[in-house]
Order: structure tokens, then C-alpha cells, then sequence
């Protein structure tokens, strides 16, 4: 399910390996910078030639990024990082669905404007999420990027499963022409977004309060 705070791999009690370590702070860097270039693509081909040109100029760019980060998955299922594995799933294959089996299949879709917030709803979410991780597992934890870490999802996360939802709305006409069955299926998929984004939205309300108590906490002892 899409957007705000997906897939994350979360910061550790225990201390990962120096291998580990390495490895994760090279995946977050590189995602990081993978992420900017969707953000900066669409952001540039919004400005200069409209939402029609997102999808032909950063759409696939984003669906081999958005592709890589499955790797997430297994980074969980493996315990290399201590990411819950069903919310890392819902959020992780909710946006393969969305990048393989909607617009790839169906890229008229991605003409609408509604293809170009969820892109920018989701590099933005990752450009912080992952910056914040690589930082992190740096030994650094700057408080301002900590906090937008851990807000920006309550805009985000709306603006992603809105144009998530539209986008796979705009799927069902066209899949119909494909095959009868195949729109039931994208009801079946809007279906259930309802009570999968109220999952993903209360799990991130939950990990903002813990991480604003640990901060407001450490802010005391600092004085």
C-alpha cells in the first residue's frame, strides 16, 4: 500500500555486523539517490511539459526502482533488518502492483495528473526515509530530518493512496477490455486498500509517538 512510510527498514536495538552494516548503509544511499532522480524528473517534466510527460520521461526509471526495493522483503524475512514482514509486504507489493500489473500493462493510465502525485508522494517519502536510514546507521540522527522522517506522512501518505487508488480506478475500463473478469479484480484491490491504509496509516502513527517520546526524552536529559 503505498506511500507515506513503506517498507522500512527500522533501526536496530542490537548492533548489526560490520558486513551488515556496510551493506545497509550502501542500500540506503544508493535508494536514496535512486529515489532523488524520480523526484527530480518528475518534478522537472511536470514544470516544463505537463503530467503527460512524467511516465515517458521518469516511469521507468521508477518501476526498476520501485522493483530493487523488494528487496526489502527479503531483508526482513532474513532478519536483516527487524522490519515487521506484513506491514514490509502490504507496502512493498502494493506498489509493484501499481508500477507492474497497472501502468505497466495499462500506461494511459499515467497520463493523468494522478500518476505524477503518486510519484512525487512517493520519492519524497523515500528521499527522507532512506536519507534518514543511511544517516542513521552512520552514527548521525539529525533531529529536524528524525521529525520529518516520522510527519510527513500524515500528508503524504493521504496524496499516495489517493493517486494509488485513482490510477487503479482508471485500470478497471481498459483491463474489462482485456478480459470481463479482470475488473473484479481491481474492484477486489480497491477493496481492500480501505482497510490495508487504515493498517499501514495507524502502524505509522504508533512508530511516530514511540520515536517523538524517545526524542522529548533524550531533549531532558540533554538539559
Amino acid at each position: 500500500m503505498a506511500s507515506s512510510t513503506s517498507s522500512q527498514p527500522s533501526t536496530q536495538k542490537r548492533q548489526p555486523s560490520s558486513l551488515n552494516k556496510i551493506y545497509l548503509i550502501l542500500y540506503n544511499f544508493l535508494s536514496a539517490v535512486a529515489w532523488s532522480v524520480v523526484l527530480g524528473r518528475t518534478i522537472s517534466l511536470l514544470a516544463s511539459h505537463g503530467p503527460e510527460a512524467v511516465y515517458l520521461g521518469a516511469g521507468e526509471w521508477t518501476k526498476w526502482t520501485q522493483t530493487v526495493a523488494g528487496m526489502e522483503i527479503l531483508h526482513s524475512i532474513l532478519g536483516v533488518v527487524r522490519a515487521p514482514l506484513f506491514t514490509t509486504l502490504m507496502q512493498v507489493a502494493s506498489r509493484l502492483l501499481l508500477v507492474w500489473p497497472i501502468v505497466d500493462v495499462f500506461p494511459q493510465v499515467a497520463i493523468s495528473p494522478w500518476y505524477s502525485s503518486m510519484l512525487i508522494a512517493w520519492s519524497l517519502t523515500e528521499v527522507i526515509r532512506y536519507s534518514f536510514f543511511t544517516l542513521s546507521l552512520s552514527g548521525f540522527q539529525p533531529k529536524p530530518l528524525t521529525v520529518l522522517r516520522y510527519s510527513t506522512f500524515y500528508i503524504l501518505y493521504p496524496i499516495g493512496i489517493s493517486s494509488e487508488c485513482n490510477l487503479i480506478w482508471r485500470a478497471i475500463k481498459p483491463a474489462g477490455e482485456m478480459h470481463p473478469y479482470f475488473p473484479y479484480g481491481l474492484y477486489a484491490i480497491l477493496a481492500i486498500y480501505v482497510p490495508g491504509s487504515f493498517i499501514l496509516f495507524t502502524h505509522m502513527m504508533s512508530q511516530r509517538r514511540r520515536i517523538m517520546r524517545n526524542l522529548k526524552a533524550q531533549s531532558v536529559k540533554a538539559q
